[in-house]
């Protein structure tokens, strides 16, 4: 089963900023992905921690801290940190992604390099651990899975610090290696100490690798490898490998001395010398071979016997985090394995070394030839001035394009948004540089969609970027139902591209109330408000001529010059008041005269009938604010108390 479809990472977008597109590889401490940068729009690898790690807070310290020191390095053979970050659970690096194979691939591909080529690909190594041991840099996991191999022949090496970043969480307080065991140094087993020395060492194990196919201890445990490497000497080369020259010989046998003190001081005398072996070397410096030398075990010399340790081991190239053994402190001198016979005549070149010294400065640009003969590190432009930046390129040798500018939320107008290629990038002196400047933020004009329908005002908008958000309605005379009457925002407002617009449709009119009102006054509100009235009558008890019935019923909507029909009660039936007696009106001493407030504001109209002493009770018409009609009407007796309706 393709194990990229279960990965619960690959689509996702890690820290709101990464999406994972696939899984390259897993490791021993971490599993790394192909990712693009959604932001800077460049493709990343991403490595991200265990869960057993990232669980530890002294790991995620001590990894952020390592991260920005690896950030620092600036040098053509390390594989580049971009950035480092949490997200939930996931404590991840964001790196330089190259394409190509690991060193790993070609060993399993070839099975070892001829002697030459072997210095070729370790000079470009030695130089980049040379320049994180200048920085106090330990990289503490040097083996072929670390370095890389470009598809046009550039090495690269990964991974600097994340084995320190280990060493400091909890999972390492109770005496724990860290490393990977088939290149671990001795006092890397014993103490759990590393230095400079320590990569030295690893080094020349991969030396060694890359010159026979093999390594140089196997054991069926890493326990057992591990005591191997405390108390035997690495074999010369040549013994597995006749024809390798003595040179090599040499070097391996300086950088893999059990005692740290006589090993190189650093990567970079070890580079010293591993140039000057390339130099010396002939052209064609042995066979090549397709496959290893030996199928079984390197076993040149007597193994001291191993210690017990558990069955249980991991992939053998694999970082390891394994319990220390009780292993002592160091080889005892009474102990140590004959030397093979090609080291027993070995003796310091007092006149080479005060060569190397001499010719150090350049010895160093020696190697970082063989590695990078062509390449410039593309500046970092991102967020300068368009015209500093493009001076700053031309100055530094590269020729500039100014592309066209793009609209970006963050970045200032007028400054650098990208760089094509990236920063950080490896590319050939005098190369373009295409330079995109931002153009500030994208803002659109609200477009005039009053009088749209709906349907319609939603595809305009959706044309100019916006989003229409709610819609309300609401009762207009002037802008017909179904039509945009506004926006909010308004109509011309700059926004943001994708904001939300509100609608305000026209409802249209809105019914009136008209129950109860006498056919004169209904009559004369509704033509006032663009209807047609149509009325007829029917017998009813009600007061006469009155509205009993309508149609649209009231707050329905309506258009303008919409018939209206309305029933009546029989307009000649005879009627009296109620507290009327026989026609005649109660005595003077009981009722009062109730006022007349037609066309006043509703509530003055409302609190003078109150103050009257009669009852007021209002109702919507046309909603105008003031009284459009009165029943009973002013001017009749009627005792106190007695409910006057209003209509506005």
């Amino acid at each position: 089963m393709d194990t990229t479809l279960t990965d619960p990472l690959v689509g996702k977008l890690l820290d709101g900023r990464y999406r994972v597109e696939s899984r390259i590889a897993r490791g021993g401490m971490a599993t790394v992905y192909l990712a693009l940068d959604v932001r800077l729009d460049r493709t990343v690898a991403v490595k991200v921690m265990h869960r057993s790690l990232a669980e530890d807070p002294a790991f995620v310290r001590r990894f952020i801290g390592e991260a920005k020191s690896v950030a620092s390095l600036s040098h053509p053979n390390v594989v580049h940190v971009f950035d480092q970050g949490t997200d939930g659970d996931n404590v991840y690096l964001s790196m330089e992604y190259v394409p190509g194979r690991t060193l790993r691939d070609v060993l399993r591909e070839r099975g070892r390099l001829p002697a030459r080529e072997a210095l070729e690909v370790m000079i470009p190594v030695l130089a980049a651990l040379g320049s994180a041991h200048q920085t106090g840099l330990i990289h503490r996991d040097v083996k072929p899975e670390n370095v890389l191999l470009t598809d046009d022949g550039r090495v690269k090496v990964v991974d600097f610090g994340l084995a320190r970043a280990i060493e400091a969480s909890n999972q390492t307080r109770t005496g724990v290696m860290i490393g990977t065991i088939g290149y671990m140094s001795p006092e890397q087993v014993t103490s759990g100490t590393a230095d400079a020395r320590s990569d030295v060492y690893s080094a020349g194990i991969m030396l060694f690798e890359l010159l026979t196919g093999r390594q140089p201890y196997e054991g069926e445990t890493p326990m057992s490898v591990a005591y191997r490497h405390v108390h035997d000497t690495v074999p010369a080369p040549s013994a597995l490998l006749p024809d390798c020259p003595p040179l090599l010989d040499t070097l391996v046998a300086q950088a893999t001395a059990r005692d740290p003190a006589t090993r190189p001081a650093d990567a970079t005398a070890m580079l010293v010398a591993a140039v000057d072996a390339h130099r010396m070397l002939p052209r064609e410096s042995g066979p090549i071979h397709s496959g290893p030398i030996h199928s079984g075990p390197v076993q040149p010399f007597p193994a001291t016997p191993a210690p017990t340790a558990p069955a249980a081991s991991p992939a053998p190239n694999h970082t390891l985090i394994q319990p220390r053994t009780d292993l002592p402190d160091g080889p005892a001198a009474d102990q140590a394995p004959p030397r093979a016979s090609a080291r027993k005549g070995f003796r310091p070149n007092w006149f080479l070394i005060a060569l190397a010294v001499v010719m150090a400065a350049a010895v160093g640009v020696t190697g970082w030839l063989f590695s990078r003969t062509s390449t410039v590190v593309v500046p970092e432009l991102l967020g300068k001035n368009i015209a500093i930046a493009e001076s700053q390129a031309r100055q530094a040798g590269f020729t500039v394009k100014i592309g066209e500018p793009e609209h970006d939320e963050k970045v200032t107008k007028g400054n650098v948004l990208r760089i094509d290629p990236v920063a950080g990038a490896e590319v050939e002196p005098g190369s373009q540089l295409v330079l995109i400047a931002s153009a500030g933020p994208k803002r659109v004009n609200v477009p005039n969609v009053v009088g749209l329908s709906e349907a319609d005002a939603r595809t305009k908008l959706g044309e100019a970027g916006l989003v229409v958000d709610d819609v309300k309605k609401q009762a207009s005379e002037t802008v017909p139902r179904g039509q945009v009457m506004k926006t909010s925002p308004a109509v011309g407002n700059p926004v943001k591209e994708g904001s939300k617009v509100d609608l305000v449709m026209s409802a249209g009119l809105v019914m009136p109330d008209v129950m109860g009102m006498h056919r004169d006054q209904a009559d004369g509100l509704l033509r006032g408000a663009g209807f047609d009235p149509r009325f007829v009558e029917q017998t009813d008890g009600a007061e006469p001529c009155t509205v009993i019935a309508q149609d649209p019923r009231p707050n329905a909507e309506v258009d303008k010059g919409a018939v209206i029909n309305l029933t009546l009660s029989a307009c000649s039936a005879e009627w009296h008041w109620p507290w009327e007696n026989n026609g005649e009106n109660a005595t003077d001493d009981n009722v009062i005269i109730i006022p007349n407030v037609m066309f006043k504001d509703v509530k003055a109209a409302r609190d003078e009938l109150r103050a009257a002493g009669f009852k007021a009770e209002v109702r919507k018409g046309l909603n105008r604010g003031r009284v459009l009609a009165q029943r009973p009407p002013g001017g009749q007796a009627a005792p106190p108390g007695t409910k006057v309706t209003l209509w506005h």
